[in-house]
């Protein structure tokens, strides 16, 4: 098949990183067993380090970056997927140095994709994408550490982010008491009509008194920031709380007396959306797609084109971009 497709190219010229808008074939697309044809993307933080060059990410270009997709079955040499069939691929090594969701088609190899479960649509998944499905591992992890609705607010950390957005709107779908943190007083009343209880500050957020353990007035916590601010979200965990982790844009470094897990049993979860074994990701996009499934995903969600992604990536470096940004291939 030698059909003709537009993806973002980053391409390396010297010590610079060129974005670019190009047309490619889908004989350029890596070897793989299934062809799909891309409707949705999404953007994320690591998308856009992806484009810069960032080493940690992507090493070889030219690339056309994208860590989700979710689209169609064109051609597929595995009989787990025929033609026709609605998938999403999140994950794995999609847009770091496999060929990944910028583009209007891509080839992976079947062990990657997800089915499009029931009651989810092919937008929707990609308004929740990688950060989505992050935050439903972290709301997961929180009931099966047994920490749930009545043991207490669950304090959100990030909360303007795409996963700290993302989780917010979740945990109050799930029933519970989601406290949002941002250094973003105008992002309030958002944060609010995703489910948020209240907001507060980084500054209440980030203790600096040294003390190795505060009162605890969390039922537990979804970090999406790390350095100190996960280390105060731990000291102030109530007894046998749960605080997931998953994000280092305040630091990827925090300092912890060991107290509040051997005097409260206090429980951190490091949250990996990249690798995790499908066993693992089909119950969380089971539950995404329908009891979890927020009745405000069109308030967080920014929806562009392909021609729009560069202007995006600079804002999402910025930490200018709020909520979900979903990428429409086709519209």
């Amino acid at each position: 098949m030698s059909e003709k497709f537009k993806a973002m190219v980053i391409s390396k010229k010297e010590d610079k990183f060129i974005r670019e808008i190009k047309d490619k074939s889908v004989d350029e697309l890596p070897e793989g067993d299934v062809l799909i044809k891309v409707h949705y993307s999404s953007l994320n933080f690591k998308d856009a380090l992806s484009a810069i060059g960032n080493k940690g990410v992507t090493r070889n270009f030219p690339h056309t970056p994208g860590i989700d997709a979710a689209g169609v079955v064109q051609e597929s040499k595995d009989s787990t997927f025929k033609k026709g069939d609605e998938v999403l691929v999140t994950g794995f090594d999609l847009g770091m140095e496999t060929d990944g969701g910028f583009g209007q088609f891509i080839r992976v190899p079947a062990e990657w994709i997800v089915r499009l479960p029931e009651g989810l649509s092919m937008r929707e998944s990609m308004i929740f994408g990688t950060a989505g499905f992050t935050a439903g591992l972290s709301v997961f992890a929180l009931a099966e550490n047994n920490t749930m609705p009545e043991d207490g607010e669950i304090l959100v950390t990030g909360s303007t982010g795409g996963v700290g957005s993302m989780a917010i709107a979740i945990l109050s779908k799930a029933g519970y008491d989601p406290v949002a943190v941002t250094g973003k007083k105008e992002k309030e009343d958002f944060l609010k009509e995703l489910g948020a209880i209240r907001v507060i500050s980084r500054e209440e957020a980030d203790d600096q008194s040294g003390k190795p353990m505060l009162k605890g007035v969390w039922g537990g916590a979804v970090d999406t920031v790390g350095g100190n601010i996960l280390a105060t979200a731990i000291k102030s965990t109530k007894y046998l709380g749960t605080v997931t982790t998953c994000g280092l844009t305040q630091s990827t470094e925090f300092t912890s007396s060991v107290f509040p897990f051997i005097l409260r049993g206090v429980k951190l979860i490091g949250i990996d959306s990249v690798q995790l074994q499908m066993d693992r990701r089909l119950p969380v996009w089971n539950k995404l797609a329908n009891e979890w499934k927020p009745d405000s995903l069109k308030t967080l969600t920014n929806e562009i084109g392909l021609e729009e992604v560069s202007d995006n990536i600079d804002l999402i470096l910025k930490g200018k971009l709020t909520g979900r940004t979903l990428i429409n291939f086709w519209k």
